[in-house]
């Protein structure tokens, strides 16, 4: 009897296990054909050969690189066709589709094969860098879209399906989990990932991402790899950050963000015992543009910055996503935390300009002699000149680390511009200030480092 029902339940155990998972047959037949193709063609020069500055056949200087610069010889072509493929999906039945703004940069020619294999020409509506959005159109009509879901709504260890594909295998069928929400990755402020271990690998990129209701949730972006392949974390960016985007990319073909004009870091465990927060939360200020809209409203580096617009910032991470999506020429409430209190301000949101390189400040003249000061440091006072190019009223230079000091972060080269928001001047009032503190207190030091500013945490406890 006992064998009869051990064997029942090994024989059920299958059936049971079989019944718990998801079942993708009817997503995938019903979602594939939103699901398009996309790739892509790039004239690019041949490296093996020098090239000849864009002149003009009348300019005097033409001539003289066409006869001293080499020519291609015979079957060798100055310029060659990059190819690149990707995915993408439909979200209008008159032929809009969205994918990855890396999936079509710089593409001379963009190509679409819907999943019952017509292929057309697509125009690039616009593209948006910062979010790697973009917005293709082509010229066709009655076509099956996908429906919008609410990447809000998505739980950690949901199961979510990607349709794409990956190395040119058309209508690839992968799953998996939601691995976490909310993720910031280097170099992306404007969007929080959701991070999933649905495998993705090149030419996946642009594809959707399903939830169970066959919902479009995200948009696949990129993979972390160390082997270039697929490694089980995968981001998606969220559809409303995308859908947002696209609505402007085809309203007026470019996506328009708000700025306050502020440089900020993230709260440390240190940091916010200095400051007198009772928890890591909102966004450390440590520089302020002047002139700018957060300087206008009275915001001062050391503030932090706790909500903005009604909206709670948790970490830094959200203040640029938050001001971001703020309407340019708004007036909205800001609230800030100083001097262990907190305080509301009225800031008038301005337009976010192109990327601009940012010049690199230079130190001229000869510094006064250096002069030791504890906890490692050696410092000097600034040159006029030094103060000048830095465009600070006052500070010292590091001149040597070790110590205490090094072991906070502080390198050589830095200007220490203040201690818990009072300003320094020179190193006779850096030693000063420095000495009135107990030992065992954890001070925010105001570090000026290239063209940043950041504040390093700092115990006075000993050398």
């Amino acid at each position: 009897m006992l064998k009869r029902l051990v064997f029942v339940l090994s024989f059920l155990s299958p059936i049971a296990t079989a019944a718990q998972l998801p079942d993708f047959i009817d997503l995938v037949e019903k979602q594939g054909s939103t699901v398009v193709n996309i790739s892509t063609t790039q004239s690019v020069r041949n490296p093996l050969l020098p090239q000849i500055p864009n002149l003009q056949e009348d300019d005097p200087f033409y001539e003289f690189f066409r006869r001293f610069i080499p020519q291609p010889g015979p079957g060798q072509p100055r310029e060659f066709q990059s190819q690149s493929l990707g995915s993408g999906f439909i979200i209008s039945a008159d032929g809009y589709i969205l994918t990855n703004a890396h999936v079509v940069d710089a593409a001379d020619e963009v190509t679409v094969k819907l999943n019952d294999k017509r292929e057309f020409k697509a125009k690039v509506i616009g593209a948006d860098r910062r979010t790697d959005i973009a917005l293709i159109k082509i010229d066709a009509g009655g076509l099956p879209a996908v429906r919008f879901g609410d990447p809000g709504k998505l739980r950690v260890g949901e199961w979510v399906l990607a349709i794409g594909s990956p190395f040119g295998f058309e209508n690839t069928v992968t799953a998996g989990i939601v691995s976490a929400k909310g993720r910031s990755l280097p170099q992306e402020n404007y969007v929080p990932f959701i991070q999933t271990d649905v495998a993705v690998n090149p030419g996946n990129s642009g594809g959707p991402l399903f939830n169970m209701r066959g919902e479009v949730v995200g948009i696949n972006s990129q993979i972390y790899s160390r082997t270039g392949g697929f490694m089980g974390l995968s981001f998606a960016i969220p559809i409303d950050v995308a859908n947002d985007i696209a609505q402007q990319l085809r309203t007026s073909g470019k996506v328009t963000r708000g700025r306050i004009g502020v440089v900020i870091q993230p709260l440390t465990k240190e940091l916010v015992e200095s400051f007198g927060l009772a928890r890591a939360q909102g966004a450390l200020v440590n520089s302020v543009e002047k002139g700018g809209p957060a300087d206008k409203a009275g915001v001062e580096p050391g503030d932090v910055i706790l909500r903005f617009d009604g909206k709670v910032v948790n970490s830094s991470e959200d203040l640029p996503r938050i001001v971001g999506t703020t309407k340019p020429g708004a007036r909205v409430a800001m609230q800030l935390w100083r001097n262990k209190a907190a305080r509301d301000v009225q800031v008038v949101v301005a337009e976010m300009q192109d990327d601009r390189a940012a010049r690199q400040a230079r130190r001229g003249g000869k510094p006064p002699a250096a002069a030791p000061s504890q906890y490692g440091l050696t410092l000097s006072d600034l040159s006029d000149t030094q103060r000048s190019e830095l465009k600070v009223a006052g500070g010292v230079l590091v001149e040597n680390v070790q110590g205490a000091a090094a072991r906070a972060g502080v390198r050589r080269g830095d200007v220490i511009l203040a201690i818990n928001n009072q300003d320094v001047k020179s190193v006779e009032q850096f030693n000063q200030m420095i000495g009135q503190f107990d030992k065992g207190r954890i001070v925010a030091m105001l570090i000026r480092r290239g063209t940043n500013s950041l504040y390093i945490p700092f115990r006075v406890d000993g050398h």
